[in-house]
């Protein structure tokens, strides 16, 4: 393992793996988490009726930015590297900066969600997308598998 001083991609697992908390949180806690969340009323009203639906799609996203931390936490060093770390930071920098940004093309389809569920999440998604893509580009050398 190579010196573990990349504040980016720290800050990019930190920030990840509390928005996989908050999912976990809306799948605990329901309905109201949901609403607060702004994931949309018909989300909130499947889970007040016991509808599986939103705790098996909060369910994929908890899964999916626990392995986006973990592969953060990786590329900063600070536990083993993981297969393809490279590639996937770029990936995951990319949807993050991809949804960041394009929340207005995404609005139409979702017409349930908030306009402050967008704005915020959207920002979130802006800023983390930023940490992994800076912590990336300085750790690129290293990512390589050549010098780990």
């Amino acid at each position: 393992m190579y010196k573990a001083n990349n504040k980016f991609l720290i800050a990019a697992a930190i920030c990840t793996a509390f928005a996989a908390l908050a999912h976990v949180g809306c799948i605990i806690f329901g309905a109201d988490w949901y609403r607060f969340f702004g994931a949309g009323e018909q989300m909130a009203q499947m889970a007040e009726a016991g509808h599986s639906y939103p705790a098996v799609v909060t369910s994929v996203i908890v899964i999916f930015l626990a392995i986006w931390s973990l592969y953060a936490l990786s590329g900063a060093g600070v536990i083993r590297r993981l297969p393809l770390l490279r590639l996937a930071l770029c990936l995951i920098a990319s949807i993050f900066l991809i949804r960041g940004i394009s929340f207005v093309m995404l609005m139409p389809m979702f017409p349930e969600n908030s306009l402050t569920f967008w704005l915020v999440s959207s920002g979130i998604c802006l800023i983390i997308g930023i940490f992994y893509a800076v912590g990336t580009y300085q750790r690129w050398a290293e990512l390589s598998g050549k010098h780990a």
